[in-house]
């Protein structure tokens, strides 16, 4: 039977394949366009299964926000190289899956991935992916995801360095052009925790070891190697967190006092960096 350029229009956009092989996937199934999905999934899974053993490392951060700023999701989408993190198409994917999170609140991964790319469309996010592989030739993955619902407060989110790292904030009080500045603060600065108070013991005291072990041959006074351990404790645990970090278009004002001028306070943050914690597999 003759086949459609309509048709052949239709299924490329909902799987984003090739011309001829979403033709030749329609004559198979005789026009239709659902058998013709069918067929193409079976072929691009030996695809994506092919290369589910590389490395990818590469990608992007994808973040969205709603419109009142009290949702906002942040994912991380990843590649095999810089090339494709810069492809239009994965580009477009990543924006919709950050879209979706907000809208649809999955709980994990795997519920993100059954939820359809856009509402009304029956293609999945998990499929639009196997597509994306087969599209472009390399593993592709949703890793993970972070989703913030504001109670009292609002959101923000920051994209730096080429969409590699991202950062989602929740902070009460002051107003959103504080709220982003912070979350800009987080993804060039990297704290660890909002304040010293959020240090887990353990590592202050491990610190506070090392401080005292260092300070014994000072040969100063016991007073006065206790106010140089204090001293130095509380630098090291300022470095660590982001009220006690210089704001970075004011070095001048540490972020606590920008905060408290402002009657503004950090509930939470999440920052991603693309690839961090997966390696690289040798050429």
């Amino acid at each position: 039977m003759g086949i459609a350029a309509t048709q052949v229009k239709e299924l490329r956009e909902r799987t984003g394949l090739g011309m001829m092989e979403c033709k030749n996937a329609l004559v198979e199934s005789d026009g239709d366009i659902d058998e013709a999905i069918a067929l193409l999934r079976k072929r691009v899974g030996v695809k994506v299964q092919k290369k589910a053993g590389r490395t990818a490392a590469e990608g992007i951060v994808a973040t969205h926000v709603g419109d009142d700023h009290k949702l906002a999701a942040m994912v991380e989408i990843n590649c095999e190289t810089d090339f494709v993190a810069k492809e239009e198409g994965f580009l477009d994917f990543a924006a919709t899956v950050a879209k979706t999170i907000v809208e649809h609140e999955p709980n994990d991964i795997d519920a993100l991935l059954a939820l359809p790319l856009k509402d009304g469309k029956a293609d999945t996010i998990g499929q639009t992916c196997e597509y994306l592989v087969a599209k472009l030739g390399e593993k592709i993955s949703v890793r993970r995801f972070t989703r913030y619902k504001a109670s009292n407060g609002h959101l923000d989110t920051y994209v730096h360095a080429g969409s590699r790292i991202g950062v989602l904030m929740e902070m009460e009080g002051g107003d959103n052009t504080l709220a982003h500045d912070m979350a800009m603060q987080v993804a060039a600065t990297r704290p660890e925790y909002i304040s010293a108070d959020d240090v887990p013991s353990d590592i202050a005291n491990k610190e506070r070891d090392i401080l005292i072990e260092q300070a014994k041959d000072s040969g100063k006074p016991p007073e006065i190697v206790e106010k140089m351990v204090a001293g130095r404790l509380n630098k090291y645990l300022s470095e660590l967190t982001l009220l006690g970090k210089p704001f970075v278009k004011d070095p001048d004002t540490i972020v606590e006092k920008l905060l408290k001028s402002a009657g503004a306070r950090i509930e939470r943050f999440c920052r991603y960096e693309v690839g961090e914690g997966l390696e690289e597999k040798a050429a």
